[in-house]
């Protein structure tokens, strides 16, 4: 399935960076990545920095399915509200959510910093109250995530419309947010891999597992077999093919950016990322060029012929509520695109094995508006369960939960 319609952005900037070879051998290693985005790239970086022999393996170009169509919004704030994951887990398994996406942030800063050209920076998140209706909700969410030691700052009316030049009733904003290149990131975690004595191969699909209790053997479509320890299947929305149960939707996503916008007109927009409490909702962020990279309208479209004649209207739509927030702006469109995503019913990701493969077998689902972060925390989470360590997200964001 094509995952990405239009011209997404990172894909137009950044070209092909570096073909890899397709496997055309056998081969040996500690773990098998199999799918070669921002996902499978940060545990695959995580697995190799601690001593196991990886190898990756994609069935596309790398970076060039959903990563080449992410807006990269790295934010601790998870689509499902504190609150309410406190309802459905407890207070004690929500906090520790929460804090662990909060805790990923700097985490991820810490992986680009060694790395050229990512794009990497800390921001600022803007979270606006779409409707008046909204604002009590969005009050009492900062006082759920303070109380947990949350960075969330409430800014009123006034204090919104002096900063951001924005008419809204309310916002919270908070400190523990990033921008990144995620195919950038993708591409430089992969030739770090290879630096380190892993593989890596794109044009290179899987056709079957034979997992059994010492090991598993993975088999191409091109004949090659791989024998692993362990497999951490990493493929995004794709990864539902390899379970009977189904776990989440695939739904499309719409974005746009513009052509550099002067420093002057994005004011503290440079620095701040911005999203609402509509669902689905708009958000927007700039790039290090000045840009601004604007996404949202969300639907459950996922085939590809009609996905692809919305790209238009919906790039114009998101336009029209950009400039409702931000009508001094007056951007020029340069790129428009979709992107087939997929998300779960509560908002949280899946990382770690299922009975239907046993133990060697793991998954990386990293659904949801924050999937990067997620990737960062599930790379140590199945690094954890690989090394037969506890870890402790792994019941909430394991299929057990189910």
């Amino acid at each position: 399935m094509d995952l990405k319609s239009g011209y997404p952005w990172w894909a137009v900037r950044n070209g092909l960076i570096h073909a890899f070879p397709p496997l055309e051998r056998d081969l040996r290693c500690d773990v098998l990545v199999v799918g070669g985005g921002i996902t499978g790239a940060l545990i695959a970086d995580e697995l190799s920095g601690h001593g196991h022999d990886v190898a990756v393996i994609e069935q596309r170009d790398i970076g060039w399915g959903s990563t080449a169509a992410s807006t990269a919004l790295l934010q601790y704030e998870i689509d499902t509200h504190l609150l309410e994951l406190a309802q459905r887990y407890g207070q004690d398994a929500a906090a520790l959510a929460y804090r662990a996406c909060a805790e990923a942030i700097p985490a991820l800063g810490d992986v680009a910093r060694g790395l050229k050209d990512v794009d990497f920076q800390r921001m600022d998140s803007l979270y606006l109250a779409s409707r008046h209706r909204d604002v009590p909700r969005l009050m009492a969410e900062g006082e759920a995530r303070r109380s947990i030691g949350l960075d969330a700052r409430w800014l009123g009316p006034e204090a919104l419309q002096e900063r951001f030049d924005v008419d809204a009733g309310g916002a919270l904003l908070t400190r523990q947010a990033a921008r990144v290149d995620p195919y950038r990131l993708t591409y430089a975690l992969l030739q770090r891999l290879r630096r380190r004595g892993g593989h890596v191969h794109d044009r290179t699909v899987l056709h079957s597992l034979d997992a059994t209790a010492r090991g598993v053997t993975a088999r191409t479509e091109d004949g090659a077999t791989i024998r692993a320890r362990h497999v951490v299947l990493a493929m995004g929305y794709a990864n539902q093919r390899w379970l009977k149960q189904r776990v989440a939707r695939n739904r499309s996503s719409y974005a746009f950016i513009t052509d550099p916008v002067d420093a002057d007109v994005l004011g503290r927009l440079r620095t701040t990322m911005v999203w609402e409490s509509a669902r689905p909702y708009l958000y927007l962020r700039a790039t290090g060029d000045r840009r601004l990279l604007v996404g949202g309208l969300d639907d459950a479209i996922d085939i590809p012929a009609r996905r692809d004649r919305r790209v238009q209207s919906k790039a114009d739509k998101l336009m029209k509520q950009l400039l409702h927030w931000f009508p001094r702006l007056d951007p020029v469109l340069a790129f428009s695109w979709a992107g087939t995503f997929a998300e779960t019913a509560d908002g949280l990701p899946f990382f770690g094995p299922h009975d239907q493969w046993g133990p060697r077998v793991h998954f990386a689902m990293a659904y949801g508006g924050n999937g990067i972060t997620y990737s960062m925390i599930g790379a140590q989470l199945l690094r954890a369960g690989i090394e037969r360590r506890a870890h402790p997200l792994a019941g909430l964001f394991g299929f057990g939960r189910l």
